[in-house]
């Protein structure tokens, strides 16, 4: 995988466009100037946390005894539920009660960016070539600035392009996902079926 098709996977898992309108909702009481301030701030804990999971996840996997094949395939199928998910969203959202007040980490830096499926896809990432970590690196910076720049455009997009447009390019960016999803499931298993003894 090159450093701008791990940056494209992140991107997709990072799911901007779909988390403008939870943004938007959050933010609303808040002054235009205090909502920059805040979006900076979850924005910045996202990036730490994920940048975390990239340079960790590997000792954890190492600790659990996990060939790089089974991290693949776990890693395919992880994928392809957030590709589903994308596409087939839940009707009762990702929150059930509203919070009250300025949101601090939760939920706009976890799990709305940092979310369970991008801590694991930079953790899977930096398990399966170590030696790559500063294209890993690169690839999540690339990934999160797009992001950042979508996120602090979300008030002009969202007026621009309406619910309906972001719903479409949310399930786009699902179906992208399922199938690269699909390909990471096709070669975890290709890898190991040549590993296996005869």
């Amino acid at each position: 995988m090159t450093t701008l098709s791990a940056a494209l996977l992140l991107f997709l898992i990072l799911d901007p466009l779909g988390n403008i309108p939870i943004f938007l909702g959050l933010l609303k009481p808040l002054t235009p100037q205090r909502q920059r301030v805040v979006v900076a701030r979850e924005l910045l804990i996202a990036l730490g946390v994920l940048f975390g999971f990239l340079w960790c996840g590997k000792f954890v996997l190492d600790a659990m005894h996990m060939r790089q094949e089974s991290v693949s395939i776990a890693g395919g199928i992880v994928l392809f539920l957030i590709g589903l998910k994308m596409i087939f969203p839940s009707a009762e959202g990702m929150f059930g009660d509203a919070i009250d007040g300025e949101p601090f980490i939760v939920p706009l830096a976890i799990p709305m960016v940092a979310g369970p499926s991008g801590m694991a896809s930079v953790m899977l990432l930096g398990s399966q070539d170590p030696t790559r970590m500063g294209d890993w690196s690169l690839a999540l910076l690339i990934a999160w600035l797009g992001t950042a720049v979508i996120l602090f455009c979300a008030t002009s997009l969202y007026k621009i392009l309406g619910q309906r447009v972001l719903v479409a390019v949310e399930r786009l960016m699902g179906m992208l996902l399922i199938a690269i999803s699909v390909q990471m499931l096709m070669d975890g298993i290709a890898t190991y079926l040549h590993s296996s003894p005869a």
